[in-house]
């Protein structure tokens, strides 16, 4: 099957980074997580966001997970696949260089990209949602349409495809979600 690479760092949404890399596992596909500055074998700290009835997301803290590879040796070139969870973490990792044109390329390249929750943030930042349907947590609604995508506001528990690019609002929605990518990874 495919070879996926994720791009995650602290404090990601706890459910959207261990439920994918264990599916996707399952279904066939190697995976490859990563974080800029960490090294294989090193942990990153995740977050549990609820919705508990507030005006907002709840947090908790999640687990450490495990990295399994190190960012500075992965291209493109070596994936048919990206993933992009959410959580906390795309909002720091949107102002990495190196994590922005890793996204380019994969973009460039039509190679499936999975976002999920605020993971659009990083997709927004990369410049790669102009002129598509692009689904997200609500909260990244202007900062999609601020990069010329049409954000499109769907179930919490459903999942758009665009072309290459597979998004979806939250973590309720990861069966539609993994559904399409692997899809998408598949026709490859």
């Amino acid at each position: 099957m495919a070879r996926v690479l994720i791009i995650a760092g602290d404090f990601v949404e706890d459910y959207e980074i261990m439920v994918p890399f264990q599916a996707l596992q399952v279904l066939g596909h190697s995976v490859s997580v990563v974080c800029p500055g960490k090294s294989k074998d090193e942990t990153i700290k995740t977050a549990i966001h609820d919705f508990e009835g507030d005006q907002t997301y709840t947090e908790k803290p999640g687990h450490n997970f495990t990295l399994n590879a190190d960012f500075d040796s992965v291209s493109e070139i070596s994936f048919e696949g990206l993933l992009l969870p959410g959580g906390r973490s795309p909002e720091y990792l949107r102002l990495n260089e190196d994590v922005l044109n890793l996204i380019t390329a994969f973009n460039n390249k039509n190679k499936p990209i999975a976002a999920i929750c605020h993971g659009a943030q990083l997709l927004t930042a990369s410049y790669v949602v102009s002129n598509r349907a692009i689904s997200a947590y609500p909260a990244c609604a202007p900062e999609v349409r601020l990069a010329g995508g049409e954000f499109t506001n769907i179930a919490m528990d459903e999942a758009i495809t665009d072309g290459n690019l597979v998004t979806a609002p939250a973590w309720p929605a990861h069966p539609a979600w993994l559904k399409q990518f692997h899809t998408l990874l598949t026709q490859q």
